[in-house]
C-alpha cells in the first residue's frame, strides 16, 4: 500500500468462550481492536501495555506476536494503519475509558452486522487460517 502509513500496536483479547474484544472510539461508527500508537522510545510491549490500560483499564499480562498486518486506516482517509499485533492475556475488570465508547465481545468466525475496521477484518482472516 501506498501513501501515509500509521504505525500502531494491537491486541487480540479473548475471553473463557474464545468471543474477541473490539472497541469503538469516541465519535466514531467502526469497531477494532484495543491498542495505539508507540509514544518516543516505547517498543511494542510497553506501548500495548500503557494503552491496554488507559483505553480499556486492564494490566497486559503476557502478548505474542501474532503478526504484522496492514491495510486502510478505518478512520484517516487516504492512510494505511500498519500494526503489530499481539495475542494478549490481561487481568483486571476492562471496561471503556479514555477515547474509548463501547467495548463488544464478538466471535471471530461470525462476527455478525458489526462495522470492523478494515485491519480488525485482515487479522480476523489471518486468525481463521
Amino acid at each position: 500500500m501506498t501513501g501515509p502509513s500509521i504505525d500502531i500496536v494491537t491486541a487480540v483479547i479473548r475471553d473463557a468462550t474464545g468471543r474477541m474484544l473490539v472497541v469503538r472510539k469516541r465519535g466514531t461508527a467502526i469497531f477494532m481492536k484495543p491498542g495505539g500508537k508507540r509514544e518516543p522510545g516505547e517498543d511494542d510491549l510497553t506501548a500495548l501495555a500503557r494503552e491496554l490500560d488507559e483505553e480499556i483499564g486492564c494490566r497486559l499480562i503476557s502478548a505474542t506476536l501474532l503478526g504484522a498486518f496492514e491495510a486502510p486506516a478505518a478512520n484517516e482517509p487516504g492512510f494505511t494503519v500498519r500494526a503489530a499485533t499481539y495475542l494478549a492475556t490481561v487481568e483486571g475488570r476492562i471496561a471503556a475509558q479514555a477515547e474509548i465508547e463501547e467495548l463488544a465481545w464478538i466471535d471471530p468466525a461470525a462476527p455478525g452486522d458489526i462495522v470492523l475496521a478494515p485491519l480488525m477484518r485482515t487479522v480476523l482472516a489471518a486468525l481463521a487460517a
